[in-house]
């Protein structure tokens, strides 16, 4: 892997998208860091302290990690990429309920640059929503619970919106970003905003975890950490290939077809996605419970009672179940409207494909459907047990949120994945520059 990146280095062409994916994400890096107007940083700063050292902020701590820390502060990129993230799966989505998007994303590249229109128009909406929100949270006291201090030097309807607009116009140009990086850098852009987000809090949290708990405790969260790199690169690698064998054809005077290969199906084939939907789906309840709810009452409502309870605390038993049923039913689901075995197989019987022991067309499906059953089941059962496996191993408080964060599953799974894919396209992109050399 270090051998790619001195070769990609030595590469004029190559060296130029590294170094400018690099200076993106320093660029995304300095913005997160820098405050919004109208918010008292010191105040932040002190919050901040108070809260990462207790539990109160453990259901914002996952959209904070993917802002690297950016959301808790309200910097300008405080609402990052998480809007375009939500906006792209939507789209996904809806492109299974409303045949116009379908439609588009079979017209090639001219839909597909409608279908990326329609994202941009959506992540800005939802910046929209995201930044009131967290306005409103900040100027009630209710995003860092426990701290006294006002974090809003100005909480007039002016200066709110002030605030607001900054955050949407951070989300934008953050989604510019990625959008830059996956067009002229190297690898993912949004992956890897996401991933320069993680890496950005390691050290904190590290630390955090070392202070809290000790050197003996940090040194077994190193090697659980170790083992998950080591499952969720095995599985990430792991696929199941169906043999497809191609009949011979003859036009004009020559023949084609006649080769065997294979369709890969990887045991992972959903990805981090359902993490990521199963953490914004038990967010919204604790979101909405503190937007409904007054500050001034003394005490909250039944329902409130619930949702903090079982929903709120990482290491709570319930919530733990909640989260990992959460996580194999939308691998299910995101795994049904992503890949379509009818599809496959018309793919197959049109240019003359088969699979050895089933004849072409509905029998090619159903044989499909049912190996992609077979290996959806494993790796549902793999995403889930990652991503709690911190929450049960280290409890709660403040080492256990640090743990599950920066140090868990979810965070491990996405870099790992983001890693593979960039030194994949680092080493592909070296091959198609030094193709000449394997000809001589």
């Amino acid at each position: 892997m270090l051998s790619a990146f001195v070769s990609a280095f030595r590469t004029p062409d190559l060296r130029r998208k590294i170094l400018f994916t690099l200076g993106l994400i320093a660029l995304y890096r300095l913005g997160a860091a820098l405050p919004s107007p109208g918010v008292d940083y010191r105040a932040v700063q002190d919050c901040v302290q108070l809260v990462s050292g207790g539990e109160n902020a453990g259901i914002y701590q996952l959209i904070n990690l993917f802002s690297g820390g950016a959301l808790l502060q309200l910097s300008v990129f405080a609402i990052g990429i998480m809007p375009y993230i939500t906006a792209s799966i939507i789209i996904q989505l809806l492109t299974v309920v409303i045949p116009r998007f379908e439609e588009l994303r079979k017209e090639g590249q001219a839909g597909q640059t409608k279908m990326t229109q329609y994202t941009r128009y959506l992540s800005i909406a939802l910046a929209v929503l995201q930044a009131t929100g967290l306005v409103a949270l900040a100027a009630r006291g209710q995003l860092l619970q426990g701290c006294q201090q006002d974090i809003l030097a100005d909480t007039s309807i002016f200066g709110m919106v002030i605030i607001v607009l900054v955050m949407t116009a951070g989300a934008a140009l953050v989604m510019w970003f990625g959008e830059q990086i996956t067009e002229r850098g190297v690898g993912n852009g949004m992956s890897l905003l996401i991933f320069a987000g993680i890496a950005a809090r390691i050290p904190l949290d590290g630390k955090q975890i070392l202070d809290t708990r000790g050197g003996l405790v940090f040194s077994l969260v190193c090697v659980g950490v170790l083992a998950i790199i080591i499952a969720v690169v095995f599985v990430e690698q792991g696929q199941r290939r169906i043999p497809v064998q191609y009949a011979k054809r003859v036009v004009g005077r020559k023949m084609y077809g006649g080769s065997s290969t294979y369709l890969p199906l990887k045991v992972n084939q959903a990805g981090v996605i359902p993490v990521i939907f199963a953490s914004s789906l038990l967010y919204l309840p604790n979101l909405i419970a503190q937007l409904t709810g007054s500050s001034t009452a003394t005490e909250p409502s039944w329902w409130q009672e619930i949702i903090q309870k079982y929903l709120v605390d990482p290491s709570n038993p319930v919530y733990i179940a909640i989260y990992f049923g959460l996580i194999v039913f939308f691998t299910y689901f995101y795994v049904a409207i992503t890949f379509n075995p009818e599809e496959r197989a018309d793919e197959m019987k049109k240019f003359g494909g088969f699979i050895p022991g089933y004849r072409p067309g509905k029998p090619t499906a159903d044989y499909l459907n049912y190996v992609l059953s077979r290996i959806t089941l494993p790796g549902s059962l793999y995403l889930g047990a990652v991503t709690v496996l911190p929450s049960i191993a280290l409890g709660g408080g403040s080492a256990g949120q640090a743990a599950n964060m920066s140090f868990g599953g979810a965070a491990v799974l996405i870099m790992v994945s983001v890693g593979l894919d960039t030194v994949k396209q680092i080493e592909s992109q070296l091959m198609n520059r030094n193709y000449e050399g394997f000809l001589k």
